[in-house]
């Protein structure tokens, strides 16, 4: 399975946002252990930019990414607002809102919803080196306001819903694995397999922008494998298929075992 580089915002003299005596770099360290030990435990290769209080710059921190082996780089924030209550909810930012980031972003949000969240959506920006200066796909996730007390709440009562809601979120889109756990075989439409990661790349930012959700696999071959789905059932994918190619796209129908 691919390899997720999992980064805990700020850190060290960086206390990041504050709110009576919380910080932000605390909440974040301790929900990316906890979501690195779920993804970990389902077979996720995990690295980390972080696992104590020590400060890295933004620059660093996608340095890190880069130098590493890394297929994917998710960034574990919490959010902030100039009043207490004045907001709610989580986002997930991106560099671009297109390709696997979007993908990352909408199923790490659609997770946390489950937990009781309000999702604020996904947005662009363009300012944030851990987005810009990676060189794989990149979300940075706000997990609620850490000055609003209804998400604060959330975040401590269901401080282990909310790890595994992110870790599915991820796991969706790395693998399109159960996040239940069930060991089931299912299809999935294989649309390119490429040597380099960049032309995987391409080729899911042109899927995603004609309206089909797809994700980027790694194999043991050292290739990346373009797929949509998965599907248990022959006829679905054999539709979703025909769809895709005759959108002008190569494509072949694959049995996949998780």
């Amino acid at each position: 399975m691919a390899t997720v580089m999992l980064d805990a915002g700020h850190g060290g003299y960086d206390n990041g946002a504050s709110f009576n005596g919380r910080r932000e770099k605390d909440d974040t360290l301790n929900l990316t252990l906890a979501v690195g030990n779920i993804l970990e435990n389902r077979g996720v290769d995990v690295l980390y930019t972080r696992t104590t209080d020590i400060y890295q710059s933004p620059a660093q921190k996608a340095r890190i990414a880069n130098e590493s082996d890394a297929d994917y780089f998710i960034s574990i924030h919490r959010n902030s607002s100039t009043s207490p209550d004045m907001y709610s909810g989580v986002q997930t930012l991106v560099y671009d809102n297109s390709g696997i980031p979007a993908v990352f972003a909408e199923n790490i949000n659609n997770e946390l919803a489950k937990t009781g969240f309000k999702n604020i959506g996904v947005e662009e920006r363009k300012n944030l080196a851990v987005l810009r200066r990676t060189k794989m796909p990149a979300a940075l996730v706000e997990a609620g306001f850490i000055n609003t007390e209804a998400d604060n709440n959330i975040f401590d009562l269901k401080f282990p819903e909310v790890a595994q809601a992110i870790a599915n979120g991820i796991i969706e889109t790395v693998s399109g694995a159960d996040v239940a756990g069930n060991e089931t075989n299912g299809y999935w439409v294989e649309i390119g397999l490429f040597r380099h990661y960049e032309n995987a790349k391409n080729l899911a930012q042109n899927l995603q922008a004609d309206g089909i959700d797809s994700i980027i696999v790694p194999n043991n071959n050292n290739h990346y494998g373009v797929y949509h789905g998965v599907y248990d059932d022959y006829n679905k994918v054999e539709a979703a298929n025909r769809a895709i190619f005759n959108k002008g796209y190569e494509t072949r129908i694959v049995q996949r075992s998780i």
